[in-house]
């Protein structure tokens, strides 16, 4: 019988085929057993007779990682493998989780749960295939994954997906952010799953593309040929993830329909206007077209350079007979796809870019905090994971930005890009050919003001580079422009920021100084500027200083006369010091002298 009311119990739905196990001995391993009789019903597991687990169904809303207490990847042994592992399922979308203790062995358990129930077989394949590209080992007793990747038995039967414990169950407590034991209850479990559920928003994009990538076919080649065709799947079935990646994706489009394509489809090898349509369409399937590339108008052109520098490359049509002699050639294509990032680079890139978003969004609102880690939590809101923050801090703490702004006021009134050095796309003058390092510095100093064209045409010998590097440094060109105009938006924002604490500090100067102008003067600042200044020192009433201060010009009073004046009348030597009644006094004593 389930009763659903119950908010934590509905968080496990599927009931079939669970395990149960007596309490053990302190020390020692629950045996446990598998029950495929009967589902598992709430009242069983409220009675707390046993210990309790349960597998996975065709669905689920959330995914587990189990790591023992003697993993290399639990807190006591890395401190830093938690943060590497939701930095590896960061662009899946799973951000969040409920960390608990698994037991009184205090493994770790990590729930990472979301809103739309998926497949779960894909989720199995996503999050295993995200974390063993992260170089994480997934084996019993360091690092396990539920549901697990590997629902199919040898033949055709399909297996069941491994069970798991329940939490908050004996030996079962949340732990807080240093992963030591907390107070739990099953409300407190359930207050912080949906607390991480509502953080995770699952991206079934990045999902199908992760098992795109994760699937190894076997078509009919073999091994070398295999490898790079599964690579350049890989590679393809992402699509676009940000700016400036057109130039290595038509190469590696290029590569794949060139080579393989009559492999995958049949038919005769493609060749001329045949491939160029080939590129084109797949270019146009692809994940971020339409948001990434920059190049759509120009798509047939850009396909049909590629098709011109493959067919007079080293590369040869799969199974050609004479495509080895052919492989002798000097390799020139793929050095120019090269020039373009890989993988790694492009997530990095994607990363950075989605904190330059988030920070041009928050300066347009007039949003962005000044502080270090009010702006480290606003960044959160979009769904930027905290490891790619700290990665990427030099494109949004206020000490590097400010650093970086007064070094460019100081050296050119044009403001170098943000992203140069280990978190930017900075291009080595090796990288393209010939092209000299002040070339390079030419285009990352003065995009600004000039058109991308202008600046390849005015930097660089066009007559040395085939039209893929060309390409490639349009490409380049026009991330610089944008890095340049974040910037610049930085800069005054910094600028402004820094005008308005002088003006404060020169008001609160004013107030202190005992001279009745600069005093009223500052408050009369105050009134166009509420809440900046303490309001104790703003209950002087305006009027009343108006008058000591035409007074005390009557008098041709300096500051210190007039200090030792109220120090002889009223034994304080500041009008910031007296309350109103002293004021008044002061004020009827000056206009009889």
């Amino acid at each position: 019988m389930q009763e659903w009311e119950d908010k934590f119990l509905a968080l496990f739905p599927h009931r079939y085929d669970y395990i149960w196990a007596e309490h053990p001995a302190p020390h020692q391993r629950p045996e446990w057993k598998t029950e495929s009789r009967h589902p598992l019903s709430d009242r069983l597991i409220r009675q707390n007779s046993y210990l309790y687990g349960v597998r996975f169904g065709a669905e689920t809303t959330y995914c587990l990682l189990d790591a023992d207490i003697k993993s290399i990847y639990h807190p006591n042994q890395d401190p830093f493998a938690i943060d590497r592992i939701i930095a590896a399922l960061e662009p899946l979308g799973l951000v969040s989780y409920v960390a608990c203790t698994s037991s009184y062995s205090n493994g770790l358990h990590l729930y990472f749960p979301f809103q739309q129930a998926q497949s779960s077989r894909q989720i199995a394949i996503a999050v295993a295939t995200l974390l063993e590209n992260a170089g994480f080992k997934l084996l019993p007793g360091q690092l396990e994954v539920f549901p697990n990747p590997k629902p199919y038995s040898a033949g055709t039967t399909l297996s069941l997906f491994n069970a798991h414990r329940l939490p908050m169950q004996a030996g079962s407590y949340l732990v807080d952010k240093t992963f030591q034991p907390i107070w739990s209850s099953q409300e407190r479990f359930v207050q912080q799953w949906e607390f991480a559920q509502s953080r995770n928003e699952l991206d079934t994009k990045t999902l199908k593309q992760v098992i795109k990538q994760a699937r190894r076919q076997h078509f009919r080649i073999s091994g070398k040929a295999d490898k790079f065709l599964n690579d350049l799947n890989a590679e393809i079935e992402i699509g676009w993830t940000g700016p400036s990646q057109t130039n290595r994706l038509l190469g590696r489009i290029t590569m794949r329909a060139f080579i393989f394509e009559h492999i995958l489809s049949g038919g005769e090898p493609l060749e001329g206007q045949a491939l160029i349509e080939e590129i084109v369409r797949t270019a146009r399937l692809l994940p971020g077209y339409q948001e990434w590339c920059r190049h759509q108008h120009e798509i047939e052109h850009r396909a049909e350079e590629w098709v011109r520098c493959i067919e007079n490359s080293h590369y040869f049509h799969y199974g050609d007979p004479e495509g080895k002699l052919k492989a002798q050639k000097d390799p020139q294509l793929e050095q120019a796809i090269e020039q373009a990032p890989n993988w790694n680079q492009q997530q990095s890139a994607a990363a950075r870019d989605r904190i330059r978003r988030a920070i041009a969004d928050l300066l347009e609102k007039n949003a962005l905090p000044a502080k270090a880690t009010a702006r480290f939590h606003a960044l959160l809101t979009y769904g930027i994971g905290g490891s790619s923050l700290y990665r990427h801090r030099q494109l949004w703490h206020p000490n590097y930005l400010i650093a970086e702004s007064e070094q460019a006021l100081a050296n050119d009134p044009i403001p170098p890009s943000l992203f140069s050095g280990a978190g930017g796309d900075t291009v080595h003058s090796n990288d393209s050919g010939d092209r000299t390092v002040q070339a390079n510095e030419a285009i990352a100093g003065n995009c600004a003001p000039q058109s991308v064209d202008d600046l390849i045409s005015s930097a660089f010998d066009k007559s040395n580079y085939t039209q893929p590097a060309l390409f490639a440094l349009k490409d380049w060109a026009e991330m610089r422009q944008e890095a340049n105009r974040t910037a610049r938006r930085q800069r005054r924002r910094i600028q402004q920021e820094r005008s308005h604490a002088t003006q404060i500090t020169r008001m609160q100067r004013f107030l202190h100084s005992g001279d009745p102008v600069l005093v009223a003067e500052a408050l009369a600042w105050a009134q166009i500027n509420p809440g900046v200044i303490d309001r104790q020192q703003l209950a002087l009433p305006l009027d009343v200083l108006t008058a000591i201060a035409q007074q005390v010009q009557r008098l041709g009073w300096s500051p210190p006369q007039l200090s030792d004046r109220l120090d002889q009348h009223l034994g304080k030597r500041s009008l910031s010091d007296l309350t109103l009644p002293e004021l008044l006094q002061c004020l009827q004593w000056l206009s009889h002298v």
